[in-house]
C-alpha cells in the first residue's frame, strides 16, 4: 500500500498511523521531495480527474491566472503542493482522503 502525500500534512499522517495500526504495510511517499513520475500522475488524473487538484488550498489560490486555468496535470507538476491528499494506493485500487467511506473500506478490509 502505497500513501501519496506530504510529510508535512496531519491528515497523510493519521492516515498512516491508522492503516498501520491495522498491520498494513504501508508506504509513504512525500510528492514534493520525490514528485510522481509523468505516468503515475496520468493514472492518478485517469482515476481522480480534477478532483486531484484542492482548489481550497492557500497554495492553489497563490496560483498565477495561467496555471489555475491550465490542466491539472500542469498544476500538480508546477506546483505538487496543490494536490490533494492523501492519495491512497491499495494494489489496483484508489482512495482519495481520508474520510469515513476510505477509513471504512480500508481499516476493516
Amino acid at each position: 500500500m502505497i500513501i501519496y502525500g506530504l510529510s508535512t500534512c496531519s491528515i497523510c499522517q493519521k492516515a498512516v498511523k491508522a492503516l498501520e495500526a491495522e498491520g498494513k504495510d504501508v508506504q509513504f511517499r512525500d510528492v514534493r521531495a520525490d514528485p510522481l513520475s509523468d505516468a503515475e500522475l496520468d493514472e492518478l488524473i485517469a482515476e481522480f480527474g480534477d478532483r486531484l487538484v484542492d482548489r481550497t488550498s492557500n497554495d492553489y489560490r497563490a496560483l498565477n491566472d495561467w496555471l489555475k486555468n491550465s490542466e491539472a496535470e500542469a498544476q500538480i507538476s508546477a506546483k505538487p503542493k496543490v494536490m490533494a491528499r492523501p492519495v491512497i494506493r491499495d494494489a489496483d485500487a484508489f482512495y482519495l482522503g481520508w474520510d469515513d467511506a476510505v477509513q471504512k473500506a480500508l481499516l476493516q478490509g
